[in-house]
């Protein structure tokens, strides 16, 4: 008796017909026998530029870049949601590091937050483009994009909150509703960064200033009212 062929019964992935490569492509000359998560996420920075988000790439590009043909990108990554995914969760934690260590090395509640704020500016114009992502696939990006962004964001102001109360105690003041606080300035920042974007970098020391004022408005109102409320408590 012949035995039955398991194979027909084992579930397949659907590969789009758009990222099924040409006849001999899969083993064209320059192709690269193995590539790492890394490397299709360092090829997809490549591609970004002051108009071009994560989201409209397409795989087929992301793969080109990197050397590969289409269908070993999905060694690495199921689809390219779960790249610009991971493209996010590494901008997020990227960014976090250095502006902490912004904040780390200031001394004075004005030197942290003036540090803070051009240490965001650099990260803008720098050559790796990670602040981009979290900027633009907030907004243009899919569902899974903006909770992704959004996930980024509130650990932002969960650091943020630790600073400011840290910070505040030293100065022997009572910081008012400071999650209310990391997270406005957290969304100002943010905000004016998205702006920023398609302004020339001849712009930046103006908004580097303006946005330095408004972060210490928010601060100094917060302080102020947490005064208040002690006075009355």
């Amino acid at each position: 008796m012949s035995r039955p062929d398991l194979r027909s019964d084992m579930p397949t992935r659907v590969i789009p017909s758009h990222d099924i490569p040409a006849p001999g492509e899969e083993h064209a000359p320059g192709r690269k026998a193995s590539i790492s998560r890394e490397d299709l996420i360092a090829a997809a920075l490549k591609l970004l530029g002051p108009h071009r988000s994560v989201s409209s790439l397409s795989l087929r590009e992301v793969a080109r870049e990197a050397g590969i043909a289409p269908n070993s990108f999905y060694r690495q990554f199921r689809d390219m949601d779960e790249l610009a995914v991971a493209l996010i969760d590494l901008a997020g934690r990227s960014l976090r590091r250095i502006i902490g260590q912004a904040r780390d090395r200031a001394t004075t509640r004005r030197s942290i937050v003036r540090s803070s704020v051009e240490t965001f500016m650099e990260q803008l114009r720098a050559d790796d483009k990670l602040l981009h992502v979290l900027l633009r696939e907030g907004t243009v990006g899919s569902d899974a994009f903006k909770q992704a962004v959004d996930r980024e964001l509130d650990f932002f102001e969960e650091e943020l909150r630790i600073d400011l109360i840290r910070l505040a105690a030293a100065d022997g003041a009572t910081l008012y509703e400071p999650a209310l606080v990391s997270k406005a300035i957290t969304r100002l920042v943010f905000a004016v960064g998205a702006t920023a974007m398609d302004l020339p970098p001849e712009k930046d020391a103006e908004l580097i200033d303006q946005l330095s004022q408004m972060v210490r408005m928010i601060l100094t109102g917060s302080r102020a009212m947490g005064a208040d409320a002690s006075l009355r408590g």
